[in-house]
């Protein structure tokens, strides 16, 4: 293997995960250079065959071979990854991956409760094969260890996070039934706190030699993303309607319609008030009665977004930028075409490309958002093909077998 660069390039971490919020999670700890082991069953991680798919995909498992065994979604999610085949309902297969967890310094997976421990390889005996062992668990509800949630052993999708943490309620229609955010945050933010729970635990360990057990529910997560509902239902039992376009309390601060799409504006402050006003030629709202101040604003916040809205429902997207971009927080609700577009996102490398095995060119995927300039990493962001690494891996942990 060539020698890896980056914060964390000192770090060994077996993956166990499959679908989105694990594989997430762990790509983000692969992306500031940490050795990741993607473990899969035989079959491979469900989310190679989602689309999109290459133009000679197959299927891992198919007869024929393929230039490419897996699509967007899980290449974008098991970027700078190597991958291992082992079926863990196997003895000697159970034996490589303590084996590889002996030499690790943490161990992740997203399976539901217990089932790690029905095929021997819980923490604890994991820990009892390397006490500096971190182990990190993702499920709906919690980890029975961290506190037994009546749900503990109920399957969970990011839909099911995001309704009952309340996300689908802030985002919902005016009838309150719900309605799911457009991003999958069930899955994506509770695997973004398992890296900083597994990087913070590893940091730990390596102070004090001693491991611990990591734990991130689904729908502790998006309580997180539900902080302001949560917190007026704390402080006076208020339980705020869905938001839809406009912030709860403060005003203007919301989404308002241009003749292309959509802008964001927030203005909640005097000085971007003032830059606002100015902007759209009503420099009398900068000393008005009912708009003087955030309170007032806030209080009246039916009439400041009518009279926003009146003004950016006049002019393009662009033109609303134009006018108070630099003055005044702003910007225009992207497609994913404007963000490919978008000077920032080259400016930044946000977007990378690779080539796809076979012959399948190059792909576009997102690509680290955490800048390291004093330590670069020089991954190749590919994901794997299945078990594409599994004899180099037993070379190294020196296992034996076969996958």
């Amino acid at each position: 293997m060539a020698t890896r660069t980056g914060p964390l390039a000192d770090v060994t971490i077996i993956d166990c995960t499959m679908a989105l919020a694990g594989p997430f999670g762990t790509a983000l700890l692969a992306d500031l250079g940490a050795d990741v082991i993607k473990v899969e069953p035989p079959t491979g991680d469900m989310s190679r065959s989602l689309p999109p798919l290459p133009a000679d995909y197959a299927n891992p498992n198919a007869k024929d071979p393929a230039g490419c065994d897996f699509g967007g979604y899980f290449a974008s999610v098991n970027r700078n990854k190597r991958s291992i085949v082992l079926d863990l309902k196997q003895v000697d297969d159970r034996e490589t991956f303590l084996r590889l967890c002996e030499s690790a310094d943490a161990v992740v997976e997203n399976m539901r409760v217990g089932v790690m421990d029905r095929l021997g390889l819980s923490y604890e005996v994991i820990a009892a094969r390397n006490p500096r062992i971190v182990y990190g668990a993702i499920r709906g509800f919690g980890d029975p260890r961290t506190g037994e949630s009546p749900y503990a052993r109920w399957p969970a999708y990011d839909i099911v996070a995001q309704s009952m943490g309340g996300v689908a309620h802030i985002t919902g229609s005016a009838e309150g039934s719900g309605y799911p955010c457009g991003a999958s945050v069930g899955d994506i933010y509770p695997g973004t706190l398992i890296a900083l729970g597994v990087t913070a635990a590893i940091h730990h360990a390596r102070a004090t030699g001693v491991g611990q057990f990591v734990d991130v529910g689904m729908y502790d997560a998006t309580l997180l993303l539900s902080e302001t509902a949560i917190v007026n239902y704390g402080y006076n039992e208020t339980v705020l309607g869905p938001r839809g376009a406009h912030h709860p309390n403060l005003c203007p601060f919301g989404i308002y319609p241009a003749l292309d799409g959509g802008v964001s504006i927030a203005a909640p402050g005097p000085a971007h008030w003032q830059a606002l006003c100015e902007a759209m030629d009503r420099e009398d709202l900068v000393t008005d009665a009912r708009t003087h101040n955030t309170h007032l604003r806030s209080r009246n916040h039916t009439f400041v977004e009518q009279v926003v809205a009146d003004w950016t429902g006049q002019r393009t997207r662009q033109q609303v930028i134009d006018a108070i971009g630099g003055r005044v927080p702003c910007g225009p609700v992207n497609t994913a075409a404007d963000i490919f577009a978008d000077p920032h996102v080259r400016a930044r490398a946000m977007i990378s490309e690779f080539e796809l095995p076979g012959d399948n060119g190059r792909v576009s995927i997102a690509a680290n958002p955490i800048k390291f300039t004093a330590t670069p990493t020089n991954l190749h962001r590919r994901a794997p093909l299945l078990d594409e690494h599994g004899d180099e891996i037993r070379a190294e942990f020196q296992t034996g077998g076969n996958a």
